[in-house]
């Protein structure tokens, strides 16, 4: 029982672990509104890893400028 919450742990760890990267790199590649935006969301994502990508994806979307 032990080694299968060990197991789901690690799963868990590493999709947030993506999830992380894959904001950081969305953050990158974006154009933002104001130029500052982008410095601030690639800090919030850096020091607050989980919730600062869960975040982003959540609220960040208004303050891109759409590609069209």
């Amino acid at each position: 029982m032990r080694y299968h919450l060990v197991e789901y742990m690690f799963y868990i760890v590493v999709i947030l672990f993506i999830l992380t990267i894959i904001a950081l790199i969305d953050i990158l590649r974006s154009d933002f509104k104001n130029t500052n935006t982008k410095i601030i969301w690639l800090a919030v994502v850096l020091f607050f890893p989980t919730g600062g990508a869960l975040i982003y994806f959540f609220l960040a979307r208004k303050d891109k400028i759409e590609k069209s």
